[in-house]
C-alpha cells in the first residue's frame, strides 16, 4: 500500500467501465467489487485488480426453494393483543405484519409450536379452546374470560429475504422477490455445497468471496401499518433462526424443549438490551455450533479454489458471533463491517482475522437508511461522508483496519464531483493512518478501562444496532467516546469479575437503565458487590452512569451506592430527609460546554460525596473517595466532543494520571488541550497524527518528547508529523 494506492475496495458496474476505471485510479483502489443488483463486465474482471464477488449464500435460489418451500426460513410472530368482549373472540394473525415478508406456516410440524395466551392472566390457553381457520388466517377462541386480552404465537415463513427486500424497495427495483432457504436441513446443505463448488468454478477471476453474510439475518420485522413500518429490529437477536426442525433437534441435544413463548416473550421478544436467560444462551450456543460448522465447509471449498473468504459482519451475521470462542474455527480470512461511527470500527478491528475492512457511509444509494436523499436531488453526500468520517477516523487512530471501501451503484456519483474529490482526500488520509500503525499500536495513557455488563466480551463495542438505532442508550454513547480515546478498553461480564479479571483493570464502567443487560443482573450477587467494593478500596475506580448496579429488594437501589456515594429513591424514601449539598467543582476538570442530563430522585448516601455538577438542583456528577479508590456517578452520558473530553478527564483524574492546576487539566504527553482535537503518537514510527473534529478552525497545544508543539488545524483537517 502506497500513499496513493491500496487498501481501497471500489464498487464497479457494468456499463460504466470508464467511470469505474477513472475512480479506481483517483481513489487508489486495488480491488473492484460487485454489489447487490450489479455485475462486473469481462472488461473489469480481466484488469489488474483484485476482484470481490458478493454472494448471499441463502438467497438467489428461488427455483430450488419453489420445489422445497417447506425449507424456507421462519420466525415466531405474535398476533394481538385483542380484548375479548364475550366468551369467544377471533384473532386475525397477519393484520399487523407486512404480507410480502411473511406467510403463515400451518403445517403439522409447525402447529405443535403454536400457542394462545391469556395475557391478562398470563397463562397459556389449552388447545381445546382454540382453532385455526386457514381460509381467513384467523384463530378463534371459545369458552374464555370476557374482557381479558389474548394473543397468538405462530410460526411464519419469511418469503422475502430482508436485505434484498430493503434494497428492492429503496431502489424501486422491478424484479422477482428473492426468497431465502434455511441451511439447517441436510437437503439444503447438500444443495449449497454443490452450488458453492460450481460457483467457484464459474468465477475464476474472483480473488475474494464476500459472504453477505451467512445464514440467519438479524431480526427485522416489517409492519403493515404505515405509521409503524419498522415493527421490530434487533441487530443481535436470534428470532430468525427458528424452525420446527431446529427446535426438535435442540430438544434432543439439550434435554428440554423450547416454546414459541421463549422467543416471543409477551411480545417483547428476546432483545439484546435485556439480560439474557439460560434458555436464550443455550439457543445461541446451539445455533452458533451449526453456523460455524457449516460455514467452515463452505469456506473450505473457497480455499480449495485458491480464493479467500471474507465475512460481512452485518445482514445475516447471526450465529457467527465474531467475538465468540468458536469464530476462528470458521476459517474466514477477513471481516467486513459497514460503519456509521467509531465504535463500529473498533467492533470490526478487534476480531481475530487477517484482514479487516470497513465499508463507509453513505452507501451509493439515492437515499440513506433514514429515507433522506443522498445521491439524488436534495442530497449532500460529501457533507454526509465528512461527518461520518470524522468519527470513523478517530477510532482508526487507535486501532487500524487494513481496508476501506464503498457499496452501491457507482454511476450515482456522476452528478456529485465534489464527492469524488473528497473521497480521494479521504482515501489518502486512511492510507496515512495505516502507515503509522505499521510497527505497532499508538501510545496510550496506560489506563485500562473495563466496561461491565451481562454480555461481556461477546458484545464488545456494541449494543444491538448502529449508532442511529440505539442513540437513547447511555452505553452506546460511552462506547463511541471510548472508541477514540487513548485508553486500553476491554469488555467483561459478571463471571469475569468472579474469575479475577479485575486484577489489571484501573476503571470499571457500568452504564444503563435498570433491568437492562447493560446495567446488568449480576448485582443481586453479594459476591459481585463485595469483590468490587474490595477492588475500589484497593485503588480501583468505579464509574456508574444512569441507573448503574440497580437491583430491587436491597437496602439501596444502586448496589454500589456505598462506593458511588449516591443512590436513587424509587419511592421507598419519600419521607426521608436528604443530605444538602453545594456544587464543589474541581477547576478545569469539566470541559467548557459539557452537558448533563437531569435525573430526579437522586440522593447522597455519604456526607463526603462531592457534587461536581448539578442540573436544576439535582446532582448530575459526583465523586466519592473510598479507601485508595473512587466512585464516580453520572446521571447520563451523551456523545459530544465536550462530553468525550470530560469523560477522559474524569477517568485520568480519578486514576491518578492527570492533575488539575491553575484551572486546567495537566495530562502529560501526547494529549491535546482542545476537546475538538485529538492526537495519536506512534512511537515505533516516530509519527504523530493530529485531527480537528469540528467544522471550524481550531488551535491546540501538545506536550511531546521534543517539547511543546502548537498546531492550527483547518476544519476537519488531519496533520501527520514526524520526530515528535
Amino acid at each position: 500500500m502506497s500513499r496513493k494506492k491500496g487498501g481501497f475496495t471500489l464498487p464497479g458496474e457494468s456499463g460504466y467501465e470508464k467511470l469505474t476505471l477513472e475512480l479506481a485510479e483517483k481513489w487508489g483502489a486495488d480491488v473492484i467489487r460487485d454489489s447487490d443488483g450489479t455485475q462486473l463486465s469481462d472488461e473489469l474482471l480481466n484488469l489488474d485488480y483484485g476482484i470481490y464477488s458478493t454472494i448471499c449464500i441463502i438467497r438467489d435460489h428461488n427455483e430450488w426453494i419453489r420445489k422445497n418451500s417447506e425449507k424456507q426460513q421462519q420466525t415466531f410472530l405474535m398476533a394481538g393483543p385483542i380484548m375479548a368482549q364475550e366468551s369467544s373472540v377471533k384473532i386475525a394473525l397477519m393484520q399487523e405484519f407486512y404480507r410480502e415478508q411473511f406467510q403463515i406456516n400451518d403445517s403439522k410440524e409447525a402447529m405443535k409450536y403454536w400457542q394462545v395466551y391469556d395475557r391478562t392472566a398470563q397463562k397459556e390457553i389449552g388447545k381445546d379452546k382454540w382453532s385455526y381457520n386457514a381460509e381467513d388466517e384467523s384463530v378463534t377462541l371459545v369458552d374464555i374470560m370476557p374482557f381479558h386480552t389474548y394473543t397468538v404465537n405462530f410460526l411464519a415463513y419469511r418469503i422475502w429475504e430482508e436485505i434484498s427486500m430493503y434494497n428492492h424497495v429503496t431502489n424501486k427495483w422491478d424484479k422477482e422477490h428473492l426468497m431465502q432457504l434455511d441451511p439447517c436441513y441436510p437437503e439444503a446443505q447438500a444443495y449449497l455445497l454443490e452450488w458453492m463448488e460450481n460457483w467457484c468454478k464459474e468465477h475464476p477471476a474472483t480473488t475474494v468471496v464476500r459472504f453477505t453474510s451467512l445464514f440467519y439475518n438479524f431480526v427485522w420485522i416489517w409492519g403493515a401499518d404505515e405509521r409503524r413500518p419498522n415493527y421490530f429490529t434487533d441487530w443481535g437477536s436470534y428470532d430468525f433462526s427458528v424452525s420446527p426442525y431446529m427446535l426438535d433437534k435442540f430438544a434432543k441435544e439439550y434435554g428440554y424443549a423450547l416454546t414459541a413463548e421463549d422467543f416471543v416473550n409477551q411480545g417483547k421478544f428476546r432483545v439484546t438490551h435485556m439480560p439474557p436467560t439460560k434458555k436464550q444462551r443455550d439457543w445461541m450456543e446451539f445455533v452458533n455450533e451449526f453456523v460455524i460448522s457449516f460455514a467452515r465447509q463452505l469456506v473450505d471449498i473457497v480455499h480449495e479454489y485458491k480464493k479467500e473468504a471474507y465475512l460481512f459482519y452485518d445482514d445475516s451475521w447471526v450465529g457467527s458471533e465474531p467475538y465468540g470462542e468458536r469464530f476462528e474455527e470458521s476459517g474466514f480470512d477477513g471481516l467486513i463491517k459497514c460503519v456509521f461511527s467509531g465504535y463500529e470500527v473498533r467492533l470490526c478491528a478487534g476480531v481475530k482475522v487477517k484482514t479487516h475492512e470497513i465499508r463507509l457511509h453513505p452507501y451509493l444509494f439515492p437515499v440513506g437508511l433514514g429515507g433522506a436523499p443522498t445521491f439524488m436531488e436534495g442530497g449532500n453526500p460529501t457533507k454526509d461522508t465528512q461527518e461520518y468520517w470524522v468519527n470513523v477516523r478517530r477510532a482508526l487512530l487507535r486501532e487500524a483496519v487494513q481496508r476501506i471501501g464503498l457499496g452501491g451503484y457507482l454511476h450515482l456519483t456522476e452528478g456529485f464531483p465534489d464527492f469524488n474529490e473528497y473521497m480521494e482526500h479521504l482515501s489518502d488520509e486512511f492510507r496515512d493512518i495505516v502507515s503509522c500503525h505499521d510497527k505497532g499500536m499508538p501510545e496510550t495513557t496506560g489506563v485500562k478501562v473495563a466496561v461491565l455488563h451481562d454480555w461481556g466480551s461477546l458484545r464488545s463495542w456494541t449494543l444491538s444496532g448502529h449508532f442511529h438505532e440505539t442513540t437513547g442508550h447511555d452505553l452506546i454513547h460511552v462506547n463511541e467516546a471510548l472508541a477514540g480515546l487513548p485508553l486500553d478498553v476491554t469488555f467483561i461480564n459478571f463471571e469475569d469479575v468472579k474469575n479475577g479479571k479485575l486484577e489489571d483493570v484501573d476503571v470499571v464502567i457500568n452504564a444503563g437503565r435498570a433491568g437492562t443487560a447493560w446495567s446488568g443482573e449480576g448485582w443481586k450477587s453479594e459476591d459481585i458487590v463485595a469483590i468490587l467494593n474490595r477492588w475500589v478500596y484497593n485503588g480501583g475506580v468505579f464509574m456508574g452512569i444512569n441507573q448503574p448496579t440497580a437491583a430491587d429488594g436491597f437496602d439501596t437501589y444502586f448496589r454500589m451506592a456505598d462506593i458511588l456515594g449516591i443512590d436513587e429513591d424509587t419511592g421507598a424514601r419519600v419521607c426521608h430527609g436528604r443530605l444538602e449539598f453545594e456544587v464543589s467543582e474541581v477547576e478545569g476538570l469539566l470541559t467548557k460546554g459539557c452537558q448533563f442530563r437531569k435525573k430526579e430522585n437522586l440522593y447522597l448516601t455519604n456526607r463526603n460525596t462531592r457534587v461536581l455538577a448539578e442540573v436544576d438542583g439535582q446532582p448530575a456528577l459526583t465523586i466519592c473517595d473510598n479507601g485508595n479508590g473512587k466512585g464516580i456517578y453520572m446521571s447520563g452520558f451523551e456523545f459530544t466532543w465536550e462530553n468525550t473530553r470530560m469523560l477522559l478527564n474524569l477517568i485520568l483524574f480519578a486514576a491518578g494520571k492527570a492533575q488539575c492546576e491553575n484551572g486546567k487539566v495537566v495530562y502529560g504527553k501526547y494529549l491535546t488541550d482542545n476537546p475538538f482535537t485529538e492526537c495519536a503518537y506512534y512511537k515505533a514510527t516516530g509519527k504523530m497524527i493530529v485531527v480537528n473534529h469540528s467544522e471550524r478552525k481550531q488551535e491546540t497545544v501538545i506536550e511531546t518528547d521534543m517539547g511543546i508543539k502548537e498546531f492550527v488545524l483547518e476544519p476537519y483537517e488531519m496533520k501527520m508529523v514526524k520526530s515528535v
